[in-house]
């Protein structure tokens, strides 16, 4: 299976009727990992879609909000002192003993 396969059928998982400019979404998480942090990348592309949904937006809104935001990930500035590496060593605290069995039902709720 090949990634507009992929999209395809997610969108019908997800039921979205949507085009996906795939070269847009994949360049914003290029940006921003290497900009930012590597965690940045999908935080980033989900916020894009989050944003392009609410406004409703078309293919040039799209276009334009994905440029503000990789206008953002290219301007970042690292703490002084940071490097490229650093930033990727982002530590994930470890939860697999918590039960989250009820997590779903928390958010159906909210």
């Amino acid at each position: 299976m090949n990634l507009p396969d992929w999209i395809d059928e997610l969108c019908d998982a997800l039921d979205l009727d949507a085009e996906v400019d795939e070269a847009l979404v994949l360049d914003l998480a290029r940006v921003a990992a290497h900009n930012v942090v590597r965690p940045a990348a999908p935080i980033s592309t989900f916020l894009l879609g989050l944003a392009a949904g609410r406004q409703g937006a078309g293919p040039e809104e799209l276009e334009e909000l994905a440029g503000r935001a990789r206008a953002l990930a290219e301007a970042w500035d690292r703490p002084a002192g940071a490097t490229a590496a650093e930033d990727e060593d982002v530590e994930v605290p470890d939860d697999s003993a918590v039960d989250h069995s009820g997590d779903a039902r928390e958010l159906e709720d909210a």
